[in-house]
């Protein structure tokens, strides 16, 4: 496994945003991180790469416990994460902010032109037209926006990518385009643990799931386990998605 929670919990004030979780995701796999609106699905990916410090519990990378860690020491260390609403530095152009990636990362370089040519490579693979390099990212639209985030996180190398909503805001062509980019990231080598609504996203791109409900992991498995499993489709799925051999 590259990425073990043990019992992690998390509390706001007087709202227990996370309960004891448990949750494991393997090397190289996609695992999917689903639920009710409120369910802590945020709340964890924040946990994992230090946005939010955990009252309690571990968390382990390759066996390395690295709870409450800083952000840019997780980052260091392989783990970034992408956000629901895209954070940009609007006015510095697509290759200007995925060069921070590229000078900041686990894989930063102090060649500039090394770095420049990365940044560019990842804007291309990220489906970034070359015409838009320099454009400044405030004139970029929610599609592009959400690439250029995306090739900013690539750039960190990362060995855990955590995506959170990535296809919020996209139409169905967009949304299809995002998935075969998110099977090309897979195909880099990369694990990643997704935060995600739509279904049959979960199902055609995920290899295990976790179900997480007011703060608890509720079920895990395979995508056709989680469909069929009684509590999960009571509690958040409904009867549509009920599967049956």
């Amino acid at each position: 496994m590259l990425l073990e929670c043990v019992e992690v919990s998390k509390k706001f004030g007087g709202i227990q945003a996370l309960r004891k979780v448990n949750l494991v995701v393997k090397e190289g796999e996609i695992t999917g991180l689903v639920g009710p609106n409120g369910s802590g699905k945020t709340t964890l990916l924040s946990c994992i790469n230090g946005i939010h410090k955990i009252d309690s519990g571990r968390i382990l990378l390759n066996g390395e416990e690295i709870s409450n860690l800083p952000i840019h020491r997780l980052n260091a260390k392989g783990i970034v994460k992408t956000t629901q609403l895209v954070q940009s530095f609007p006015e510095l152009t697509a290759l200007e902010n995925v060069l921070v990636g590229a000078y900041f990362g686990r894989g930063r370089k102090k060649d500039s032109a090394y770095s420049s040519e990365k940044a560019k490579k990842l804007l291309e693979f990220a489906g970034i037209s070359q015409d838009k390099f320099d454009r400044p990212v405030k004139n970029c639209n929610i599609a592009e926006l959400r690439r250029i985030q995306l090739a900013k996180a690539l750039a960190t190398e990362p060995r855990l990518l955590l995506l959170d909503e990535l296809l919020t805001g996209l139409n169905p062509t967009e949304c299809e385009k995002a998935i075969s980019l998110v099977r090309e990231v897979k195909g880099l080598g990369i694990t990643i643990l997704m935060v995600e609504h739509i279904m049959k996203i979960i199902m055609g791109l995920c290899d295990r799931v976790s179900v997480l409900h007011h703060g608890e992991m509720i079920a895990e498995g395979t995508p056709k386990e989680i469909m069929n499993n009684e509590s999960v489709v009571k509690i958040y799925l409904g009867k549509k998605y009920l599967l049956r051999e």
